[in-house]
């Protein structure tokens, strides 16, 4: 095992199970995060998520991101809407429990079938009993789209910035276990918090130390 330090303010190229295996328990603050949504996703332009056909990870990687929030902390992650017994069930055995649920509102649908789905959602799911923030976040958000030039996924910096706000102080340790390009690190760093970033795809990670790099300049 590692100390902390020697994670933070780093995109750790690798497994993220095994990457929060070698961190010290209860040693971030908050855990903000975009996993595969096993829904087996493939964009307009023929690209995939790595780990999107199995969720043979998820419940290992629930229980990692556990063992590492500090108590009475909290965890925000995103799901697919169609796979929320699955998540849900996840985050449960781990220790987790739902405190809140946030909705990112789009002016466009990213896609149409029965419906024109036109939102993002992710649960806020607590360690232990939390203290009330300071500032009262809403439950419902505006979203910016991003283009996914960078990664199929791509969420917007503004999308991430209230929740770290609201849920961290300056200073504090923002973990990212499946950061992609980068989105939650640079918004992390952006508010004055320290970040640790982990992606098994090589040309993710080094796409989010980049951003990161330029945002330093």
């Amino acid at each position: 095992m590692k100390p902390i330090s020697s994670f933070v303010n780093r995109i750790i190229l690798g497994d993220s199970v095994a990457a929060m295996g070698q961190m010290p328990p209860e040693s971030v603050d908050f855990i903000a995060t975009d996993p595969p949504y096993l829904v087996h996703y493939t964009s307009r332009d023929g690209r995939s998520i790595a780990n999107d056909t199995t969720d043979e990870w998820l419940r290992p990687a629930c229980a990692g991101m556990y063992r590492v929030l500090k108590p009475d902390r909290f965890l925000l992650c995103f799901y697919a809407w169609n796979r929320v017994d699955t998540f849900y069930a996840a985050w449960k055995a781990a220790g987790f429990h739902a405190v809140g649920h946030l909705v990112w509102v789009k002016r466009y649908a990213s896609s149409e079938r029965y419906v024109g789905y036109s939102h993002e959602s992710a649960y806020l799911l607590a360690k232990g009993h939390p203290q009330r923030p300071d500032s009262i976040l809403r439950d419902v958000l505006e979203w910016r789209y991003t283009g996914n030039t960078l990664h199929p996924t791509q969420k917007p910096v503004m999308a991430l910035a209230p929740p770290i706000a609201a849920f961290t102080r300056p200073g504090e340790i923002v973990l990212d276990p499946f950061v992609g390009s980068g989105t939650t690190a640079v918004a992390a760093q952006s508010l004055g918090r320290r970040y640790i970033g982990i992606d098994i795809e090589p040309k993710y990670a080094i796409c989010a130390q980049n951003r990161l790099l330029r945002k330093r300049g």
